[in-house]
């Protein structure tokens, strides 16, 4: 049986690869990654572009996420809205909900 769906591996571009510590992994596993990292760093602020705590929705970019974070812009398919972070700057937010968006833009 195959692994479809969230854990099915999948390509990762060179900066993620960087970050994860592998070439190929599930999305799941790599959400994984982003979030130890994150938590750790204590990357999480209650406001947008607030000063980061340790807790809540948004992900301060530090100098590490910055790159994976720039590397992002995607159309959703169903909203046609747009997520652009290529002019994120180190210590603005994104939304935890964006997350998906970063990890999406940066795979293959």
């Amino acid at each position: 049986m195959t692994e479809q769906g969230l854990n099915k591996p999948v390509k990762l571009k060179a900066d993620l690869a960087a970050f994860c510590g592998a070439a190929e992994l599930p999305r799941t596993a790599i959400t994984q990654k982003f979030w130890d990292y994150i938590k750790a760093q204590k990357l999480q602020a209650k406001t947008e572009n607030g000063k980061a705590e340790g807790a809540g929705k948004f992900i301060v970019a530090d100098a590490t996420l910055i790159k994976l974070f720039n590397a992002t812009k995607v159309t959703s398919k169903s909203s046609g809205k747009v997520t652009d972070f290529t002019g994120l700057k180190v210590g603005q937010t994104i939304n935890m909900l964006q997350l998906a968006s970063v990890v999406g833009a940066n795979i293959e």
